[in-house]
């Protein structure tokens, strides 16, 4: 597909967005939902559609696959985000040099995917993939200190959730209380965002969400 060709796929795919948040229903003790048939077509032709532009292990493919999971209305919203952000790079000519840049090895970071999004002032997208990160991370240094990141419950293998993981790193000594708070401030931050809770923080927490966690996989490796 030409670049022309790319921002008309998407623009209807967020058109199918809005026609989906269109059937938004109320009720009690449980958020607000949508349609659930029109909700799985725009799932799967923006799944497909992310998947045809990135491949399936690129961030965004994750981040839509794993927001866009429920009957939720915010979920709706969080994957018209994603597209949003999609398309302002594909506008901006970006797309073509991220794929040169990833072929060359030169760009794999998610931080600096992370930092084009905030620089964008999306803010919601980019709390998600920073929070995504730091999980890793912490799997990472469980596993270079030998704290398992699994459990076994009812003969299944479960992985463990990333504030087990913090608790166990900061038990073990490899980090200390003052990082174990701040992990788990960040972990909030990114569960806020990835449940639609946009207006319980901003985009200066996010930026300091950004440089907080950077500053951390720097310092503990």
């Amino acid at each position: 597909m030409v670049k022309d060709d790319l921002i008309k796929r998407i623009d209807q795919l967020l058109i199918q967005g809005q026609n989906v948040l269109s059937t938004k229903k109320s009720a009690d003790l449980i958020p607000d939902y949508v349609d659930k048939g029109l909700l799985k077509g725009f799932r799967a032709k923006s799944l497909s559609f992310i998947k045809y532009l990135y491949g399936e292990s690129h961030p965004y493919f994750k981040e839509f696959d794993e927001c866009v999971k429920g009957q939720a209305y915010y979920e709706t919203e969080s994957g018209i985000n994603i597209l949003i952000a999609i398309k302002n790079e594909i506008e901006n000519d970006w797309l073509i040099s991220f794929k040169q840049m990833v072929s060359a090895e030169i760009f794999s970071d998610f931080f600096e995917m992370s930092k084009y999004l905030l620089d964008l002032k999306y803010k919601d997208p980019a709390a998600v993939m920073i929070g995504s990160v730091l999980e890793e991370h912490l799997r990472l240094l469980c596993r270079n200190n030998s704290i398992d990141i699994t459990y076994l419950k009812n003969g299944d293998t479960i992985p463990k959730k990333a504030d087990t993981l913090n608790a166990d790193l900061a038990k073990a000594g490899v980090y200390g209380v003052l990082e174990q708070k701040n992990i788990t401030a960040w972990l909030d931050l990114r569960n806020r965002a990835a449940h639609g809770k946009y207006g319980e923080y901003n985009q200066e927490q996010v930026e300091l969400m950004y440089q907080g966690v950077l500053n951390f996989i720097i310092k503990f490796k």
